[in-house]
């Protein structure tokens, strides 16, 4: 079908419905950041395949709108003749609909798709809002994929830190205290980190897809896929877990009669259920956010094995490809190829942790650019490449940013390059007050290419999980960064600097929060890779910017020495010199 007749047939349907428009986001039932297949309804429908957007359909106007990240990739994906395309960081659904819903029609919408928090700010702007029985895109995509079945796995205690009995213990303590009967959770992230348990349901992240209840008495409710379920979860679980399948979850929680939920993160469909079943709703933030977040000290070490092994993997990475890349037939897939295979010799290795970005010149510019046969670019040696990656582990995850120099460049390329460095070193070493919010700490990475009347549209710094997911919600470091900065944080430092239509430059490492002391806060980089020293304006350093970088390196040179070979151990040894 194509994307015209895609759109004709979602509009007869709203029709019949009596409703003006529907909205279509990207996200699924459980509202994480990657779906499976079946779930890719904004994508099947106008193209648009960036991990954060929304469509609103019309009866004569269209649009996609997605985050600043995303303003090429939309231009590029996206029909001009179907659709609008806007920023969300600039207008909001609500101010969308309103300046173009002249008639006041009513707009449905997936109940499961949309937090109720969502819901009741859009209601809140006057626009009258309609959840639909079954979501309009099923009903018209005809070839849509199954739901996904693959096996649940234990997430070990060597590497977790703390038993999944032990972590619904504390909930249980919680719960009491808050004089809740029971707490939902529909972030699948947060019943892995809770059961100790991983899956394969989704790209990129180890979760299985379900649902869990936490009661203040008893066992935990786990909602999922029963047949995703093995004799050995069973015997391990079963004692203080009960299964069921998804199905079952609107009569379990009719049980109760209060019950926690985050409006914020949780379906508006499970708030109408209770509030059906007259059941009282306490709002409060998932309570497993923040021990998530802050990693206990096994987990902190099992991070720092996965760093160190994805360091090996790097430097084997970045000695081929200097070797290669005058050879004029590397191209951006080849590349993402071959770094990929450098991880997967170690035996840990799982998958990636997110779709490699490697963004040669202009492509470089696309934050969240992702190479496709029409799009790859052969890599010639006249300009820079962006490579975003990251890897899971059986033990941790990783994400780094490298901005690899191919062949000389403009001075003024080097100057930008090195304003971000500055940038990341200053957050880097950085000593705050415990409690310092994320947009107090973003400012640090900006200073310098602010100063040069330069910035970028993405957030400095993204949580990430421990063999979980690679963009975990954390003390999140951007100009809206409310949270404070807690012990255990393991957060990305990645400022940037993108000059469309030539290329992009951003300097990524992971980053642990550590105690200085009872009052004060520091980083600890645990990324272990050399960052490209010829891409450097070294007089531009102050003396401890310079002697940040060269003990990073001498870090990274004395940590992976011992697991290379001689002609690796030599490569390493000039990639981390003095400057």
């Amino acid at each position: 079908m194509q994307a015209f007749d895609k759109l004709n047939e979602l509009r007869k349907i709203m029709k019949l419905q009596g409703l003006g428009g529907f909205i279509v986001p990207r996200t699924d039932e459980y509202l994480g950041e990657y779906v499976p297949a079946c779930a890719e309804r904004l994508a099947w429908l106008t193209g648009f395949t960036g991990s954060a957007g929304t469509a609103i359909i019309l009866e004569n106007k269209a649009v996609v709108m997605s985050d600043g990240r995303y303003t090429i990739q939309l231009a590029a994906q996206v029909d001009n003749k179907l659709y609008d395309v806007a920023n969300s960081q600039e207008t909001s659904l609500s101010d969308w609909l309103k300046n173009n819903n002249s008639n006041e029609l009513v707009i449905g919408y997936d109940s499961k798709l949309h937090t109720a928090d969502e819901i009741s700010k859009i209601e809140e702007s006057g626009l009258v809002l309609k959840a639909v029985q079954e979501n309009f895109i099923d009903m018209i995509w005809k070839d849509r994929p199954s739901a996904p079945v693959t096996p649940v796995k234990l997430f070990p205690k060597k590497y977790a830190g703390i038993s999944a009995q032990e972590k619904i213990i504390t909930i249980q303590d919680q719960l009491k205290e808050e004089g809740a009967e029971a707490v939902l959770l529909t972030m699948s992230d947060s019943v892995a980190w809770l059961l100790n348990i991983r899956g394969n349901d989704i790209p990129f992240i180890p979760v299985a897809l379900s649902y869990a209840v936490v009661s203040a008495q008893g066992k935990v409710q786990w909602f999922i896929n029963v047949d995703k379920i093995s004799n050995d979860i069973r015997d391990s679980l079963g004692e203080f877990v009960a299964f069921f399948n998804e199905e079952e979850i609107e009569e379990k929680l009719g049980q109760y009669k209060a019950v926690w939920l985050d409006e914020k993160r949780t379906p508006i469909y499970f708030k109408n259920i209770l509030e059906k079943n007259k059941i009282d709703v306490l709002n409060k933030e998932d309570p497993c956010l923040m021990p998530r977040a802050c990693k206990v000290e096994v987990e902190q070490a099992a991070m720092k094995q996965a760093h160190i092994r994805d360091g090996v993997a790097l430097v084997k990475f970045l000695k081929w490809f200097e070797e290669e890349v005058p050879k004029g037939h590397l191209t951006e897939l080849s590349v993402e190829e071959e770094l990929e295979g450098f991880r997967a010799q170690a035996a840990e290795f799982q998958e990636p942790s997110f779709a490699t970005i490697a963004g040669y010149g202009a492509n470089g510019a696309i934050v969240h650019y992702r190479a496709t046969e029409e799009t790859n670019k052969t890599i010639k040696p006249n300009n820079l490449l962006l490579l975003d990656s990251g890897a899971q582990y059986e033990d941790g995850t990783t994400d780094i940013t490298r901005t690899l120099l191919v062949a000389d460049v403009s001075r003024e390329t080097k100057e930008n390059n090195t304003l971000v460095l500055k940038g990341h070193i200053e957050l880097a070493s950085a000593i705050f007050k415990k409690g310092t919010i994320g947009k107090e700490l973003d400012v640090l990475a900006r200073a310098a290419l602010q100063s040069k009347g330069l910035d970028y549209a993405h957030g400095t710094g993204h949580g990430v999980g421990c063999y979980l997911s690679v963009h975990e919600e954390s003390a999140g470091i951007s100009a809206r960064g409310e949270r404070g900065v807690e012990a255990g944080m393991i957060i990305s430092n990645e400022p940037g600097y993108y000059k469309e239509g030539e290329y992009g430059i951003r300097i990524e490492s992971l980053v642990l929060a550590k105690e200085v002391d009872s009052e004060n806060l520091c980083f600890e980089t645990i990324t272990l890779a050399p960052i490209d020293k010829n891409l450097i304006i070294v007089e531009m350093l102050d003396d401890d910017e310079k002697a940040w970088f060269n003990n990073y390196h001498q870090k990274v040179f004395e940590t992976l020495l011992p697991l290379l070979d001689d002609e690796h151990k030599e490569w390493l040894k000039n990639a981390t010199s003095e400057i």
